[in-house]
């Protein structure tokens, strides 16, 4: 479990973040900070492993901070401010996050962070038709037939549902050791599909309900051989 907290002056921000990091399994929110001597005061009594820092707030600039801080935990730096990123790689935080910036970018970012394996397996497989999968400190049982695609994101894949989605902490080709070759077949390097949920096939893409899914050159003879 990564535990973290949100120093940044903007409120936007601090609802941003953690509405990413609220979808990701194994994050758990500790506190949002709106300047460097409130995260301080916070860090001085409480332990975290992982720190989204803004550069530019009021009172202590952001690396100023990071130089008074001690035992500091993982950085992710998030900032509107480009020319700050060469000196925030030399005070070796973990990535530098430009805003505004995307779930796949955070995604990225965290995926740098070096943690010990899960006592429990994310993905397990429970049934012939259907799957217990961790997500949001939980276990919730998915129906295969429910399906749609598997995308991977970095260590993590999304599990895109008929009427739900889920982030695991499970990277694709180990996902793909529970999934029924019959059943699904991996188009490109970061999408398995479901067959059954194909609606038409055009060009390099792959229509699933409103879902486009591109198919990877060294997938499409896997897919031209299911087509025959």
């Amino acid at each position: 479990m990564i535990k973290y907290i949100i120093v940044d002056d903007e409120p936007v921000a601090h609802d941003i973040i953690k509405g990413y990091c609220d979808v990701l399994p194994n994050f758990k929110f500790e506190n949002s900070c709106y300047d460097a001597i409130e995260a301080l005061d916070f860090l001085s009594n409480n332990q975290v492993d992982l720190i989204f820092l803004d550069l530019n707030m009021p009172k202590l600039k952001g690396f100023d901070f990071l130089k008074v801080l001690s035992n500091s935990p993982k950085i992710i730096v998030t900032t509107a401010y480009a020319e700050y990123a060469l000196e925030g790689y030399e005070l070796n935080v973990v990535d530098y996050l430009l805003k505004p910036f995307s779930f796949e970018r955070l995604v990225k970012a965290v995926n740098k962070i070096d943690t010990k394996e899960e006592e429990v397996k994310p993905v397990k497989k429970t049934a012939e038709n259907s799957l217990f999968i961790r997500s949001n400190k939980k276990y919730i049982q998915v129906n295969i037939d429910d399906i749609l695609f598997v995308e991977a994101l970095g260590n993590y894949c999304k599990v895109v549902c008929i009427d739900d989605e889920y982030s695991v902490r499970e990277k694709i080709s180990e996902f793909k050791e529970l999934l029924d070759d019959d059943l699904f077949l991996q188009v490109h390097k970061s999408f398995i599909i479901a067959k059954k949920k194909v609606k038409e096939i055009e060009g390099n893409r792959i229509r699933i309900k409103d879902y486009v899914i591109p198919i990877g050159k060294t997938y499409k003879v896997n897919l031209n051989h299911w087509l025959k």
